[in-house]
């Protein structure tokens, strides 16, 4: 069989060179497997591990490894990096995604990961901060405003919510006021700020150095 980054339909190209094909009968008897992609191959954006699962069976399994940290981002004018957001935190294994706002959203950067992470709408600030309450999530804006303590240095609590402003103006100001505390990210060029997808992946990753069990890393 065709090795895991060997196949995928079309003549062959470099840019091309991604999943799996056909699973040579006889099939394995697991019913995680989808009959449709061991037929056919399975060139998703998924890990090896879960070739040929059907995405029911990837979620449940992701649920089991999902991580006790929420992320948030404001929507209010429609911010091109949720989508970046989105498949970030399916990276890390956030427990949930909250889109705050608007409830459309420019899916093209969450490379189909929507569909293998917990996504959650709220109208505005104020229904997150109390779904956050009603979780027991410590609320933590990441923004660079003054009085906000470094992300290097801070220690993330470990059931937190992590939210994120919109690209340019940042977070709102009742988002700034909801959260328990603020954190910024050193920055040392010329740039005011920097991109609100790259600042969730920065702050994400900041709270898998602190908490996460890196044994369990793919």
């Amino acid at each position: 069989m065709p090795g895991p980054t060997e196949w995928r339909t079309g003549p062959p190209h470099a840019a091309d060179l991604v999943g799996v094909g056909p699973h040579p009968r006889p099939w394995p008897d697991d019913p995680r497997l989808d009959p449709a992609l061991l037929e056919v191959g399975d060139a998703r954006n998924v890990v090896d591990a879960y070739r040929y699962w059907r995405r029911d069976a990837i979620v449940a399994d992701l649920d089991a490894r999902r991580h006790p940290f929420h992320v948030a981002i404001e929507n209010f004018a429609h911010d091109a990096n949720i989508g970046t957001v989105v498949r970030t935190a399916n990276a890390f294994a956030a427990q949930a995604v909250h889109i705050v706002g608007r409830r459309r959203w420019n899916r093209r950067g969450a490379m189909v990961t929507d569909r293998y992470q917990h996504l959650h709408h709220h109208p505005h600030v104020p229904a997150l901060l109390t779904a956050a309450a009603e979780h027991d999530l410590v609320v933590v804006a990441v923004d660079n405003l003054p009085g906000a303590r470094p992300l290097e240095t801070v220690a993330l609590p470990r059931r937190t919510l992590l939210l994120f402003g919109q690209e340019s103006i940042g977070v709102t100001d009742a988002a700034r006021e909801g959260a328990a505390f603020t954190v910024s990210i050193a920055q040392f060029g010329s740039t005011r700020s920097i991109n609100a997808g790259v600042a969730a992946g920065i702050a994400m990753h900041a709270w898998i150095r602190q908490h996460a069990d890196l044994d369990r890393a793919w």
